[in-house]
């Protein structure tokens, strides 16, 4: 049976309720819903960590962030880091090391054109794209989002600058397209497609701006209560004690760039079907974090899930996630199985009927079953790792996901969260204190996962007024 080709489509910031076929009441996202109708669509779908970088090496490495030491968002400058409020932030590794063998390396020595298109973000020159196994890179570089913003000129080292006013999100899936018309036939290819888009800075098409302005009107959206000023945690001593935080989805840019980016992923999924290859590729569709609900202008809202991203609630972690693979994935399924960013390479690698690497992807489990129909996975627990403060106001913590439950275990003051999110999927009412013992469980085994990824933890603020 001959390879199928794999096109692994990342965005950028996008929440769990930013598409239409995951219960979106505001944006539109006709191409992506008709991609869903035809896939797996996981309802329990998790980033490895609630901001960017982390969740992109630990894709490319089948590991979790916290056995990389990748474990927060890589500062361009070097300055942002550590934060140092009650506790200082833990170190890490601020580039995805190259001895790694990337999933696109990997793919590359079995003879897959490899091809990387957007956002990159995982560290600087010597750890860009060409470094980790792929044979072309368009757009990838140290940047965490488009410095001039998303209309051209980019200013972006590896995208030539377009005409003045082209929209990188067009641009990039016009590159994108064009690696596949001048593709090697006799050669499967594997795109990562790692668009720049929803992060900010948030900037939409004024035709579409317009269209979602008139439509929030029409929906009395102008005339809801949009944000509230609240606590980060009455006990937390985050840098920012005072978050605010978006109510409902009303922002009409932000719209406007959803429908953007859903239109171009239409572009690219007919252009498949006339090159006559729809039936031979395998796509796969998920974001990296979740969606900016908090803080820095909040554009979109995560509601029913708690906060965003930067934070170690569903919020911040959750994602959507569709795969449809052509002749094996039913139409219109849904699986409820969690899951998680080191599955993918081990998945990929079994589409493709390749021998699968133990050694490299060491915390991933291949969801090959899952996409046969399998009602479960041979896993007992999913793990996040996130010893920082976020710039959204979330505090350090390190989480564990078990069946249903789910515990959060905080830094600044040892708090415990305990769970059930099939009862409370917004994580509204706090249970450790009536179930102890599943307390004490889960709590045990998130600090045996931790000690054996060797997870750096922060430390002590020495100089913090209020220690």
């Amino acid at each position: 049976m001959s390879r199928p080709n794999i096109i692994f489509i990342l965005i950028d910031d996008l929440g769990w309720m930013d598409l239409s076929c995951y219960g979106s009441p505001f944006y539109e996202t006709p191409n992506l819903d008709a991609l869903a109708a035809r896939s797996l669509r996981f309802t329990d779908a998790y980033a490895a960590c609630p901001v960017c970088s982390p969740t992109r090496a630990s894709l490319l490495s089948g590991k979790y962030p916290a056995r990389l030491g990748l474990t927060d968002w890589i500062s361009w400058s070097g300055t942002d880091h550590p934060v140092r409020a009650r506790l200082v932030d833990a170190p890490y590794v601020p580039y995805l090391d190259t001895r790694e063998q990337s999933l696109a390396r990997t793919l590359q020595r079995q003879g897959y054109a490899t091809w990387h298109v957007g956002k990159w973000h995982l560290g600087a020159e010597a750890y860009w794209p060409e470094q980790h196994g792929f044979d072309i890179n368009v757009g990838g570089c140290h940047f965490g989002h488009p410095p001039a913003g998303y209309f051209s000129p980019y200013q972006i080292p590896t995208l030539e600058d377009g005409p003045v006013g082209e929209e990188l999100t067009d641009r990039l899936t016009d590159e994108a397209i064009r690696l596949i018309r001048d593709r090697d036939p006799q050669r499967p290819f594997f795109l990562n497609c790692w668009h720049y888009s929803v992060h900010t800075p948030i900037q939409g098409k004024p035709d579409l701006v317009a269209k979602y302005e008139a439509k929030a009107r029409a929906l009395g959206l102008d005339r809801v209560k949009t944000f509230e000023e609240g606590e980060v945690h009455p006990k937390s001593h985050s840098v920012k004690n005072r978050i605010r935080r978006r109510l409902v989805q009303s922002d009409p840019v932000y719209a406007a760039m959803v429908e953007g980016l859903d239109t171009n992923i239409g572009r690219l999924l007919a252009e498949l079907a006339q090159q006559g290859i729809a039936d031979d590729t395998v796509v796969i569709f998920t974001s990296d974090n979740g969606g900016l609900a908090t803080a820095a202008g909040c554009p979109t809202c995560n509601a029913p899930l708690s906060e965003g991203k930067g934070w170690m609630y569903e919020g911040g972690t959750r994602e959507p996630l569709l795969i449809h693979w052509p002749g094996v994935t039913s139409p219109n399924r849904l699986c409820r199985v969690p899951v998680t960013s080191p599955d993918f390479y081990p998945t990929i690698l079994e589409m493709a009927g390749l021998p699968l690497l133990l050694q490299q992807h060491l915390d991933g489990v291949s969801l090959v079953p899952l996409l046969k129909g399998e009602p479960s996975l041979a896993r007992e627990a999913i793990f996040w790792h996130y010893p920082h403060y976020g710039n959204q106001g979330g505090t350090p913590g390190s989480s564990i996901r078990a069946g249903d439950w789910k515990l959060i275990a905080f830094y600044e003051d040892g708090r415990l969260e305990l769970y059930n999110l099939r009862n409370d999927i917004g994580e509204s009412c706090n249970v450790a204190g009536l179930y102890p013992e599943r307390t004490r469980v889960m709590h045990d085994r998130l600090r045996r996962w931790r000690a054996e990824m060797e997870a750096l933890e922060p430390t002590e603020n020495d100089e913090w007024p209020w220690s």
